[in-house]
C-alpha cells in the first residue's frame, strides 16, 4: 500500500495553482504501474518518491508519458516530505531524477527548488510558429523540451486562444508563450501548452520558468523575477538565475490524501 496525496503548487489557495499527485512508494514499482496511476490521477504530473539511504528517487509521469523535468510536482513532493515529518524543515532534500540531482530548501514561508536552466536558441524563420499562434511574434526559440514565443503585450497572452492540433504538429513537449507584464507587480507573464503529453494547458509550470528566467534575464538585465502564469487557475513563481541554475520559489497546499490499495 502506498500513500497518495494531491497538492496544489505555486499557490496557498486550494483549487488554484497547479495540482500534482504525490505518491510515497513503500518499495520499487514498475514504470507501467506508475503510468497507470498517473493516468488515473489525470493531473498534469504525478510524482513518485522512493526513499533511499541518503536521498529520494523521484520520477514524474504525465497522463500519457513519463517526463524528464517537472517543477510543480517536485515542489509538491518537497511539501509532502516536510508536511508528513519525513524530512525536518531545516533539512535540504535531494532528489535523484532523469534531469540529475535536484535539491529543495525551505526558505521562510516558501519552498525553493534548484533546477538546471534550459535556455532557448533563437529560430530565424518564425513563419511556422506564427502560423501556430496565428499572429505576429517578437521572438521564437527552442530548447530540448519546448518552443518559446514572445508576444507583444500581456493582453495577447491572456486572450490567446490555442489551437491544440497546431501545437501538437510542432513536436517536442510543448509551447511557452510570454510577454512583459503590464503591471509593476510582475516582471513577465506566460502560459504553457503541452497537448502531446496529455496536458492541453498546464496551470503553472515550474520547468517552463527554467527557460523563462534566462530569457528575461537577457532582456530585462536582471536575474531575479516574479512571474505570473496566466492560466485559468493562475499562479506565481519566483525565479533567480545563478549561472546555469534556476532557483524556483513557490508555496503549496495539500488538498487530499489517501492510500493506493492495488
Amino acid at each position: 500500500m502506498h500513500r497518495l496525496f494531491q497538492v496544489d503548487s505555486f499557490t496557498l489557495n486550494a483549487f488554484k495553482g497547479n495540482p500534482a499527485g504525490v505518491c510515497l512508494l513503500t518499495h520499487p514499482v514498475e514504470a507501467e504501474w506508475m503510468q497507470n496511476v498517473a493516468a488515473e490521477m489525470n493531473v498534469a504530473e504525478t510524482a513518485f518518491i522512493l526513499k533511499t539511504q541518503d536521498h529520494f528517487d523521484l520520477r514524474w509521469f504525465a497522463p500519457k508519458s513519463e517526463v524528464e523535468l517537472c517543477g510543480h510536482a517536485t515542489l509538491a513532493s518537497a511539501h509532502i516530505l516536510w508536511q508528513e515529518g519525513i524530512c525536518h524543515p531545516a533539512e535540504q532534500i535531494q532528489f535523484k531524477t532523469l534531469s540529475g540531482t535536484l535539491v529543495a530548501n525551505k526558505v521562510e514561508n516558501r519552498i525553493e527548488l534548484d533546477f538546471p536552466t534550459t535556455p532557448v536558441k533563437e529560430i530565424s524563420d518564425k513563419s511556422t510558429l506564427e502560423h501556430v499562434v496565428a499572429q505576429n511574434i517578437l521572438y521564437a526559440g527552442k530548447n530540448r523540451f519546448d518552443f518559446l514565443v514572445q508576444l507583444d503585450g500581456e493582453e495577447k497572452i491572456r486572450n490567446f486562444n490555442p489551437d491544440f492540433e497546431k501545437i501538437k504538429s510542432l513536436g517536442g513537449r510543448g509551447l511557452i508563450i510570454t510577454s512583459r507584464a503590464d503591471s509593476g507587480h510582475y516582471d513577465f507573464v506566460s502560459r504553457f501548452f503541452a497537448p502531446t503529453i496529455g496536458i492541453d494547458e498546464d496551470p503553472v509550470t515550474g520547468s517552463a520558468h527554467c527557460t523563462l528566467g534566462p530569457f528575461w534575464q537577457d532582456r530585462l538585465q536582471k536575474s531575479e523575477f516574479l512571474g505570473y502564469q496566466a492560466s485559468g487557475r493562475g499562479g506565481e513563481v519566483t525565479v533567480k538565475v545563478e549561472n546555469d541554475r534556476a532557483i524556483l520559489g513557490g508555496q503549496a497546499v495539500t488538498v487530499f490524501r489517501g492510500d493506493i490499495i492495488v
